[in-house]
């Protein structure tokens, strides 16, 4: 009903009667006034006046699920939404609810997180209220094989997003980092949940500085509102982020991953640079040559061997 009464306040420009929204939505004045008491206490300014009625002032800075899903206009994407204003890890819960069957474009976002999870084990810095911390469930028809490709796709579709909505150029570096100029602006962590010749479900988990202060950035990231100067609303672009994805999810489907491919090289920082891949069990230097069709890094090192990276860590050296 929350959700209701705030889809008809923001059609409104002025005042709207009690008797009016209480009329419409069918509940009593005495619910619709409990109502407006419990969203005032969830932040949001919304004025009461004698003889005029309620009016919306403000939104208050927060992910809630109604908020999400206001004007999203996707298929599937976003369609449900598990909020959190403090979670663990929201790749742990989206890995949980994978489990127990959740549907294809599930999200999970948290207002903070306590253990966020980057690659290769590390911690993602979740401070409260500033970031996007958020997990996507999908469920696509491809091979086990074939999941890296989500990774490429969800940093384009990142990139796309903040160019739409914030106007801003990023790049990514491969294979998963965001980066504005020199710095880090965001991350994406894949996981997945697949036997021999099916993926079950896979996760995607992305986290992006918003409006982060420079005291709570670290070292060698950045965030939209230093770089712009001023707050970004953080729910507009968490929508556009899951359009993009939800676009691209549908072009994989149709066209196969050499589209996405082609729109990953036009934002990326790596190819045609020296640079060092740390992986598992060996360290490779050499020229970024190019991508294989699994996403995979093509490396040439100094002796002319090309060899492909599928995962690890990339510095590069100039």
């Amino acid at each position: 009903m929350q959700e209701r009464i705030l889809d008809f306040l923001k059609r409104k420009q002025g005042y709207v009667s009690g008797d009016t929204i209480a009329s419409r939505l069918g509940i009593t004045r005495q619910g619709l006034w409990k109502h407006i008491q419990e969203l005032k206490e969830l932040g949001y300014d919304i004025v009461a006046v004698p003889h005029l009625g309620y009016r919306l002032e403000s939104l208050p800075d927060r992910l809630f699920p109604f908020e999400v899903s206001h004007n999203l206009n996707t298929k599937f994407v976003g369609k449900r939404a598990h909020y959190f204003d403090t979670a663990t890890s929201t790749m742990e819960i989206a890995m949980d609810l994978g489990l127990k069957g959740a549907p294809a474009g599930s999200v999970v976002i948290a207002e903070s997180q306590t253990k966020g999870k980057g690659r290769l084990g590390r911690i993602w810095f979740s401070p409260k209220y500033k970031g996007i911390y958020l997990s996507l469930i999908l469920r696509p028809t491809l091979l086990p094989s074939e999941a890296s490709i989500f990774t490429l796709l969800s940093a384009v579709s990142i990139c796309e997003a903040l160019k739409n909505f914030a106007a801003i150029d990023a790049q990514i570096k491969w294979p998963n980092d965001i980066f504005l100029g020199q710095k880090k602006l965001g991350g994406i962590l894949t996981e997945l949940n697949a036997e021999t010749d099916k993926i079950n479900f896979i996760v995607i988990g992305i986290g992006l500085n918003v409006n982060n202060d420079k005291k709570s950035l670290i070292s060698g990231s950045t965030s939209l509102k230093e770089h712009k100067k001023e707050s970004v609303d953080r729910a507009g672009l968490l929508k556009e982020v899951l359009r993009r994805i939800e676009a691209n999810y549908f072009l994989l489907e149709k066209k196969g991953s050499g589209v996405i491919l082609d729109k990953w090289r036009e934002h990326n920082l790596t190819l045609g640079r020296r640079v060092k891949v740390y992986c598992q069990k060996k360290h490779l230097e050499g020229e970024a040559l190019g991508l294989d069709r699994d996403g995979g890094l093509l490396v040439r090192n100094d002796g002319g061997l090309i060899e492909k990276v599928l995962a690890g860590d990339v510095v590069h050296c100039r």
